[in-house]
């Protein structure tokens, strides 16, 4: 990372918004009914009073029963909105169709052929309803878990709040993942009903997931009945005993279905993430704090109008999917723009005419999407009307100043502020991010939300400024997740390094002005195109071929992605591939796991670098990769190991 620090620490140019944007921003006109000044003013005084803060907010939505405590914290522990009774579909679809808003648009779907549907907040609850009721015919109730494996589909946001107005705890897996990434999250989550599709095409290529889940559902024995969605009219086998349409059995559901009370400590959803180890963590979050967190943050830091047209252009698999494309915007009574496809197909100027077709005003995208639009160059953006937008996001990794300068330039048209967001699975919500009235700085995250104590320290606990250290979170947020399914111990280890003090597993840097410089990792999670895949579950995944005895995987920078994942690989002795060893292996990953985590590079070695208790010296191994001085190598056991990786191309 030095490059990138060094380009971050020369950053001097600050952006401001300009006045007109500053005072028609919802947090603008927020502070001024309160009689607030400025930024600093609205940060200090959030943080000496958060209950004041989230309790205003949390008043703008709905509760079946007022609760009589903002919230309770013992690290690390929390509960927020004591007694309470909530329920976050009441919030984001019920109390919008049953109102004026009931004919507006909530979703916009275009697939990657061009078909488009779309549904208002009535039709939605329509549909949200009826499955409901499917699901409760099938003996789903509240606390129940229903693993979920859809593309990016209408059906997918109504299959999560479905299970969330009943009470049951959705668990939705990236369709990106093979197959088995699906099995292992059903087991541990123990679910009794699945939803799939037959399938969906990427890139012009029909993928099919019925008949990938069809295999894995033998391994899986508490699934009783598997829902499928008929999308990309693949044809399929269907087990009579397991198997239901998703389209016969909402024909027959009715509309009428009460939305459950909830406590607000009642949990919404599992959401797997990768870990070190290797084993997927289940990260549990809430009803009623992650409710309030991500409309809280939606409203403050994008700034939603009445009349925006919303588009985060995430996949609904991951956290930000959950949060900024299906309950905040649906909490604020927007309307989202939903898009199954890939960015630049089959054109790289597929987006752009999709902001100028549905006139988008505030659009979130990952750093890693902003450099390959960069690649492609300016020619593909002015092909097309984006004069609707005005305000820009960024999301899941760091984005280099050189990124943000062509994105608020090019995209933006130097008018656009940009909301370069620092958060995680585990926080379920925006925790460092600018806001409308914020000056920004090219690369920088800017200051932490009002209410959150964020700092960098170093290994002892003690706050520093200018250098990298230990990114930490030293208060309580309503959206934080409340436990790992079924691994507390794993959950208090976020606890542990440092006394109440939440360690986020990244390295940040603190500048004069307390703006803060996310720089990436600390632990051995890659960060591959915005997606964080666990080096453990690749080399996992490479060591279950019969040829491999061992395998190292580290991150080698990509300008485009972020990373490529990069693949040291030790064979059995006297193996013989029968083709090209890296062909093999990519492949096999692919099936153990899914595209997204297939090895760009692969190398064969005689050994790796090793401690002398066994344990694999990654940071040897990155140093390589990434063309830095290896270092000390004193506590190795097989030094000759660095040699020979220092003499591979």
């Amino acid at each position: 990372m030095p490059g990138d620090l060094d380009s971050l620490l020369k950053e001097k140019r600050i952006f401001k918004p300009s006045l007109e944007f500053v005072k028609d921003s919802n947090i603008y006109k927020w502070m001024e009914k309160r009689n607030i000044k400025d930024y600093d003013e609205l940060l200090e005084l959030a943080e000496k009073d958060p209950e004041w803060f989230w309790d205003e907010l949390a008043h703008e939505l709905e509760w079946f029963e007022p609760y009589t405590k903002t919230f309770n914290w013992n690290p690390p522990h929390a509960e927020w909105f004591v007694n309470g009774k909530f329920n976050i579909v009441q919030n984001a679809i019920d109390r919008h169709a049953h109102g004026e808003q009931k004919d507006k648009t909530a979703f916009i779907w275009e697939g990657e052929s061009g078909e488009v549907r779309s549904l208002t907040y009535k039709q939605l609850q329509m549909q949200v309803n009826k499955f409901a009721n499917v699901l409760r015919d099938l003996g789903v109730k509240k606390g129940d878990t229903v693993s979920i494996y859809l593309p990016m589909i209408l059906e997918l946001p109504i299959a999560m709040l479905a299970c969330a107005k009943i009470g049951a705890i959705h668990s939705v897996v990236f369709s990106g993942f093979w197959a088995k990434a699906f099995q292992e999250r059903i087991n541990d989550a123990d679910s009794k009903v699945a939803i799939t599709a037959d399938g969906f095409t990427r890139r012009g290529k029909q993928i099919c997931l019925k008949e990938n889940v069809d295999v894995i559902l033998e391994n899986t024995p508490s699934i009783q009945k598997l829902i499928v969605v008929e999308h990309a009219k693949i044809p399929i086998e269907m087990d009579s005993n397991r198997d239901i349409w998703w389209h016969e059995a909402m024909e027959k559901a009715v509309f009428e279905c009460t939305t459950e009370e909830m406590d607000p400590e009642d949990p919404l959803f599992i959401l797997y993430t990768s870990g070190t180890t290797g084993k997927p963590k289940g990260v549990v979050h809430v009803h009623g704090g992650y409710g309030v967190g991500v409309y809280t943050t939606l409203k403050f830091v994008f700034d939603i109008k009445p009349d925006d047209i919303w588009w985060c252009a995430a996949d609904i698999g991951w956290i930000t999917g959950h949060s900024y494309i299906v309950y905040a915007p649906l909490m604020m009574g927007a309307t989202s723009v939903i898009y199954e496809g890939t960015p630049d197909y089959p054109d790289p100027g597929r987006v752009w005419s999709m902001i100028e077709k549905y006139n988008v005003s505030v659009f979130y995208t990952a750093p890693t999407t902003v450099r390959m639009f960069m690649k492609f160059g300016e020619k593909w953006p002015e092909k097309y009307d984006i004069s609707s937008l005005r305000l820009l996001g960024s999301v899941g990794e760091p984005i280099n100043p050189e990124a943000w300068i062509w994105y608020h330039e090019v995209i933006g048209k130097s008018r656009c502020p940009i909301m370069d967001t620092w958060w995680q699975t585990e926080t379920g919500m925006h925790l460092i991010t600018p806001l409308p009235i914020s000056d920004l700085k090219p690369g920088s995250a800017v200051k932490p939300f009002p209410t959150i104590v964020a700092d960098v320290i170093d290994d002892d606990g003690n706050s520093i400024k200018g250098g990298g250290g230990h990114l930490v979170i030293k208060s309580t947020w309503p959206a934080m997740f409340r436990t790992l399914y079924n691994d507390p111990n794993r959950y208090e280890a976020y606890w542990s390094s440092f006394k109440n003090t939440y360690l986020s597993g990244d390295v940040a840097r603190k500048d004069d002005d307390g703006y803060f410089w996310i720089q990436g990792r600390e632990d051995d999670v890659l960060n591959v195109a915005g997606h964080r895949i666990s080096t453990a579950e690749v080399e996992s995944a490479l060591v279950s071929h019969p040829g491999v005895a061992e395998a190292a995987v580290v991150g080698k920078p990509d300008e485009i992605k972020g990373e490529e994942i990069s693949a040291f690989v030790v064979i059995k002795e006297n193996y013989h591939f029968e083709t090209s060893y890296e062909t093999v292996l990519r492949h096999h990953v692919r099936t153990e796991i899914g595209p997204i985590a297939t090895p760009k590079y692969i190398k064969l070695v005689g050994d790796l670098p090793k401690t002398r208790s066994g344990k694999i010296m990654r940071r040897v191994i990155k140093a390589r990769v990434k063309g830095e001085t290896v270092g000390d190598t004193s506590t190795l056991a097989n030094p000759e190991a660095v040699k020979e990786i220092e003499k591979l191309d």
